[in-house]
């Protein structure tokens, strides 16, 4: 392990520059395009669309994301992406089979994917094309259809993290989005066959719960007030059940240890905590530790002074929460702009198509909550941007409805290969080229499986959004809503009762109708 480790702080620390030197000798034959371009997907877990400065939203100047915007800046923005089921697993699935989660079988985490049927990297394995994927894997299966890969056991762990590999499972020493990294330029660098294509997958954990920040930003933030949502004492008048039985609210789910670094100076005695704490501060080394225990002692030890209560201590929850979540979206950043200055360096941005996107979008605060789950905006919605010379034009942006139902028909059309007819999604090139087909869709289906009971308690249900609208069915609650997202972009009413929506409503329940016939979603699901 000796070896890799160095290999990996030379990656680290040498810089573009000299990355660039490294590559001299084989600059000329990578900087020539082939025939099929190569392709980058990076993948974060839990990243808001918010919390990507490219947006523009409330977050941009506070907390900007410049190498993130990198890719948008030189490529396109998709101001309308969607996901179809939005928790961690399915939205993997969804990925590689471009097909909804009733069709792929991975409905909810703890599912088991079958890694026996299609999938995009099989297929383009199958056209010359070398795969690999780094990182956050969490399908409960070991990767088929990948030439390299070595991926998280589960959700994974922030500080020294294990990973499993094709030999085995090892502990790797850093902080994980650096090791993601490493591992993805090594590959880059020095294992791949130079004369293939290849389509890389390079998975982060960041910003996932609970939210640890790396050594380089334990501080960042520390001198800035993060501003509050609107809602974010959100009383859910005028809406369902849904919205007032789920347990994902940074008042009353937080934990204060885990979530929110507040841990006893000395030995943790509780053992409901033991297990938590083993999971995040008890896999640091000496000098993690002592880091961390600098930065957050100090702030710890204020808060306690305070005594905060009511209002007060939902505020200062929500600061801490959110510093900590944008400190991870910072060393994924940093890490992005790694991947990207070594592309550059390399040669191989000429021939290389780069997509940012995230499993599924996040609360930061809106309506009182973290997590994700429900078919509203904040956790509907992900950030989606895609850069390849040739193909994208610079500083675009995109209106169309996409989803990461698209993504394996958007890598297959790149690489000049067929897409299978059982897939349904629609590839995103033409949109990339600045085509819009006048077949494009105007609605999209959701489905959130996992239900109440489970992990925060979010009732399932299903919905359709168009433009302008959105109509979601909580079926075990039989409770409809219904919004208008120009009127009411919040989700704070229920039009459902509203006579002056009454026609609206119809259409939409029989768009939704149409919508989960096409993509064949059984009529008990």
């Amino acid at each position: 392990m000796q070896p890799t480790y160095n290999r990996r702080n030379f990656l680290r620390h040498a810089g573009a520059g000299a990355l660039a030197l490294t590559a001299l000798t084989q600059f000329r034959a990578a900087s020539q395009p082939t025939r099929q371009p190569n392709i980058v997907w990076i993948y974060s877990d839990d990243h808001a669309q918010a919390a990507v400065s490219a947006y523009g939203g409330h977050l941009a100047k506070v907390a900007p994301t410049p190498n993130i915007d990198r890719i948008a800046q030189k490529g396109m923005r998709f101001n309308n992406s969607f996901v179809t089921n939005s928790i961690c697993g399915p939205c993997r699935a969804v990925v590689l089979t471009g097909k909804h989660s009733h069709l792929n079988g991975f409905r909810q985490n703890g599912d088991k994917f079958n890694p026996h049927q299609q999938t995009f990297p099989k297929i383009l394995q199958q056209s010359n094309y070398q795969s690999a994927v780094f990182g956050k894997w969490h399908l409960g299966t070991d990767p088929v259809g990948f030439d390299a890969w070595e991926v998280l056991p589960g959700q994974g762990h922030y500080y020294n993290p294990d990973f499993l590999t094709a030999e085995g499972r090892k502990q790797v020493p850093g902080y994980v989005s650096d090791v993601i990294t490493d591992r993805a330029l090594q590959w880059l660098e020095s294992e791949r066959d130079k004369e293939k294509p290849f389509v890389l997958m390079v998975q982060h954990k960041a910003p996932h719960r609970e939210w640890e920040p790396g050594p380089d930003h334990l501080t960042t933030f520390d001198d800035v007030e993060i501003p509050e949502p609107d809602n974010l004492f959100d009383d859910y008048a005028n809406r369902g059940s849904a919205a007032k039985l789920q347990d994902m609210s940074i008042e009353k789910t937080m934990v204060l240890e885990s979530d929110l670094k507040v841990w006893p100076d000395g030995p943790v005695e509780d053992p409901k905590l033991k297990g938590r704490w083993k999971r995040t501060l008890g896999r640091m080394n000496e000098q993690q530790l002592a880091d961390w225990n600098a930065a957050y002692r100090p702030k710890n030890e204020a808060f306690r002074k305070a005594n905060l209560t009511g209002k007060e201590l939902v505020r200062w929850k929500y600061q801490r929460y959110m510093k900590d979540y944008l400190r991870c979206v910072r060393s994924v950043d940093d890490n992005v702009g790694r991947v990207l200055d070594y592309l550059e360096a390399s040669g191989l941005d000429k021939n290389t198509v780069v997509f940012y996107s995230s499993d599924q979008s996040f609360y930061l605060g809106e309506h009182g909550w973290f997590d994700k789950r429900f078919m509203y905006e904040e956790s509907l919605r992900t950030p989606l941007v895609a850069m390849g010379p040739g193909i994208i034009p610079e500083g675009t942006t995109c209106d169309a409805m996409v989803q990461n139902l698209d993504m394996a028909e958007t890598f297959l059309e790149l690489t000049g290969t067929a897409v299978p007819d059982d897939m349904q999604g629609r590839s995103l090139v033409p949109l990339m080229k600045g085509e819009t087909p006048d077949s494009w869709r105007d609605a999209i289906y959701y489905h959130y499986y996992e239900g109440e009971g489970k992990v925060h308690n979010v009732y399932v249900h299903y919905g359709v959004r168009t433009a302008r609208y959105k109509l979601i069915y909580f079926y075990t609650l039989d409770e409809w809503e219904f919004y208008d997202l120009e009127k009411d972009p919040s989700e704070m009413r229920n039009e459902i009762a509203n006579p002056e929506y009454a026609d609206l409503i119809e259409q939409h329940r029989s768009e939704l109708a149409r919508l989960r016939k096409h993509y064949q979603v059984p009529e008990t699901a």
